[in-house]
């Protein structure tokens, strides 16, 4: 089996190590992430929908899922929406196969109704916001690459790439896990806090500034005193939470833009700003391990809502980061990992053109002490590349 994996020093400082570091993350209920987490719902219940009905998963995609915004009226202790939220799920899907038809479209609605309610709760599904399914019949070449049944590892539907990294660097870390928090355990005993939380980390030298945008919830909120209270509530929290990652000088500020003399302030009827003209689309936030990191290499594909099983936009992006931090949690003396997978169409999807992975050693460390051991590591989960897609398909894994 052709692997092609090289193992090479990477000529630049470790981003722990650079001077300037830039890090996001828009929360579960931004506009993108609201796209994000509807395709992928509904790539889950196609490929179930498909395993059930024919035993195998059908060429589909649903990676290209759109929002336009809505209008809201908030006001203190309850506001309205105006206009609803409005989400087209668009893509291909097989719709017939051996004879039976197969009920996408309603998977498909079923499957974003399910998510919405669960990520915003607050949302009406079919008043506050509206869900249509676009999905045509899939592309007749790249269903025959699908459907190679005599193949027990599938082929690349495209020739493209993933890229993933490892370790996280203590501002990565922070902005993942605040977000993580504050849409969990946080909001669990603060329902003023929505779920559109959008964090950016800045790291200078040794100084971390964290801004948080967070929406509050007019309900949850009888007037400005209140909502003052919400937002020096979320600052506090996330300033604790970042001291319990970093020994660095933090400083954590919240709605930056508010102005309490104008009485404008980052106030919503649903916790999400996709209710008063901020659109969205899959893709355009998070990469597939839930950040956003200029001082890496990242891929422009959308990770969410492909499909599992041979999409590499999907596979490589999310099989890169799993390979980055299984090598750096098995292997000591790494500073920094970035692995980059690219495939070719038509080629077995564990075998790519090639597998790069570049590194960052430790002061001590040689590259000629590790490199087989990365080889070995990088070897094996490609050969276990399959359980990407069932990880996938099952909700193991996050795709944003």
């Amino acid at each position: 089996m052709d692997q092609n994996i090289q193992v090479s020093r990477l000529d630049r400082q470790a981003v722990e190590d650079q001077e300037v570091e830039i890090v996001e993350r828009k929360g579960i209920g931004h506009p993108d992430s609201i796209c994000d987490g509807v395709a992928e719902s509904v790539s889950r219940a196609l490929s179930q929908l498909y395993l059930d009905r024919v035993g195998k998963v059908l060429h589909y995609n649903t990676d290209e899922t759109q929002l336009v915004a809505g209008r809201a009226a908030p006001a203190f202790g309850g506001g309205e929406v105006v206009e609803p939220i409005y989400i087209l799920i668009v893509g291909r899907a097989t719709r017939e196969y051996d004879g039976e038809q197969l009920p996408v479209d309603s998977t498909a609605l079923a499957a974003a109704r399910d998510y919405l309610s669960e990520a915003i709760p607050e949302l009406e599904y079919g008043t506050d916001i509206v869900v249509d399914a676009k999905l045509g019949e899939g592309s007749g070449d790249l269903q025959d690459v699908f459907g190679e049944e005599t193949q027990q590892v599938p082929m690349a539907n495209d020739t493209s790439f993933g890229v993933g990294h490892a370790p996280l660097t203590e501002t990565e870390t922070i902005v993942r896990e605040a977000e993580s928090a504050l849409n969990g355990p946080y909001h669990d005993d603060h329902p003023e806090l929505g779920p559109d939380v959008k964090i950016m980390g800045k790291r200078e030298g040794d100084r971390i500034d964290i801004t948080v945008a967070a929406a509050m919830v007019d309900a949850h909120v009888d007037g400005l005193e209140e909502y003052d209270d919400a937002v020096e509530n979320v600052r506090e929290y996330v300033d604790d939470l970042a001291r319990g990652y970093t020994d660095r000088e933090v400083n954590v500020e919240v709605n930056t833009a508010d102005d309490y003399d104008e009485g404008s302030v980052y106030l919503t009827v649903t916790g999400t700003s996709a209710e008063q003209g901020d659109d969205g689309s899959v893709g355009r936030g998070n990469r597939a391990n839930g950040l956003i990191t200029p001082n890496r290499p990242m891929s422009m594909e959308a990770t969410s809502g492909k499909n599992p099983v041979n999409h590499i936009g999907k596979i490589y992006n999310l099989l890169s980061t799993r390979v980055a931090e299984s090598v750096t949690a098995e292997i000591d003396g790494i500073r920094d990992l970035q692995v980059r997978l690219l495939s070719q169409i038509g080629r077995p999807i564990d075998e790519p053109h090639v597998a790069d992975a570049q590194i960052v050693t430790e002061e001590g460390v040689e590259l000629g002490d590790i490199e087989a051991d990365v080889l070995a590591i990088v070897d094996d989960e490609l050969a276990n590349v399959t359980d990407v897609t069932r990880s996938v398909i099952e909700g193991d894994v996050s795709t944003f």
